[in-house]
């Protein structure tokens, strides 16, 4: 088998703010793996909250083929490289390799009926609740909508989206950026304009403050929650968990995460770090076992990799293996 990784710069059709962090570009890293003439490609960004880079994962990457000789699989490569973007990376090239060495949809592969899937699409915090507004307002093709906030002005944000898109769901991801106070007062602000579900209001590591509380808008964790050993932990804090490929380090231990996940009673949802269309590709096939998907990714930037997904508004097609596999 031999190996090739690269990494790419995907611009933004606009500069993408979340409490704390902002982008204008993603930075992704992609594997190659080649076997009999057989190409298997993975890309991952990794978790910058975790100080994963595109260069970091690069590295890892680079080292765990020198150490392995460059002959690894799926299997092997669960005990021998920690989760995280750059084992995610490698599973999804080779879950990639398999399906095309074997003449046989990834789907099939993973047990999994392909369907059309509804993803979110994400507002970024704008500088304004006005803004905002505006924001939810243009968005008038996507029924779900996942609404990013922080610590400033979060209930009249919320407001002023709610005026402008009275028939969208919406979700809100706080990533991290609330105290419990908050949180508790937001609450029953966020029922009452029929928000669906909270995303990470607090920091990881501070969810203890969540036992006994009876939030009325279900809660999800997101980096609290990385991949499977965190999974017990979450029950009693939170309904739901974001399962995402570059924290639970690729597909093979996501569908493993899901199963467990279900097993305990959460519901699941299926998040991005971004990236273009391969990374979103495997992120699919477990959304098709998910309740909530946001994979919009490729919809933040101004290109995507050709061919694609295909969106139309806010559904996506399934995907052949021209894409990935």
């Amino acid at each position: 088998m031999r190996i090739g990784v690269h990494l790419e710069r995907w611009s933004t059709r606009r500069p993408f703010h979340i409490a704390g962090k902002s982008w204008d570009h993603f930075e992704s890293v992609v594997v190659e793996l080649e076997r009999n003439g057989v190409v298997g490609r993975g890309e991952a960004l990794g978790a910058f909250y975790l100080g994963e880079t595109a260069e970091l994962l690069l590295a890892q990457i680079t080292q765990y083929a020198e150490r392995t000789g460059e002959s690894f699989d799926r299997t092997r490569l669960q005990s021998s490289m920690p989760p995280g973007g750059a084992r995610n990376a490698l599973d999804c090239a080779l879950w990639d390799l398999e399906a095309k060495s074997a003449g046989r949809s990834v789907f099939e592969l993973a047990g999994v009926q392909p369907k059309p899937l509804e993803t979110v699409f994400t507002i970024g915090i704008e500088g304004s609740a006005q803004e905002m507004g505006a924001r939810a307002a243009g968005a008038c093709g996507f029924d779900l909508l996942k609404i990013k906030l922080d610590g400033r002005e979060p209930a009249a944000r919320l407001e002023a989206i709610r005026n402008a898109r009275p028939d969208a769901r919406i979700v809100i991801d706080a990533n991290q950026s609330w105290s419990f106070d908050q949180l508790m007062a937001l609450a029953p602000i966020c029922d009452e304009l029929g928000i669906l579900m909270i995303e990470q209001p607090l920091r990881r590591g501070h969810d203890t403050a969540l036992d006994g509380y009876e939030c009325p808008v279900p809660l999800c964790a997101d980096e609290s929650c990385l991949h499977l050993s965190e999974l017990d932990q979450t029950v009693g804090r939170y309904r739901w968990v974001n399962i995402k490929l570059d924290k639970a380090g690729g597909l093979t231990h996501a569908l493993t995460m899901a199963e467990r996940a279900r097993n305990l009673g959460l519901k699941i949802m299926v998040g991005n770090m971004g990236g273009s269309s391969l990374a979103m590709a495997p992120a699919f096939v477990l959304g098709s076992l998910a309740d909530l998907i946001d994979i919009d990714g490729p919809l933040l930037q101004r290109f995507d990799r050709f061919p694609g997904l295909v969106y139309r508004g806010g559904w996506i097609s399934p995907f052949g293996s021209q894409l990935w596999g």
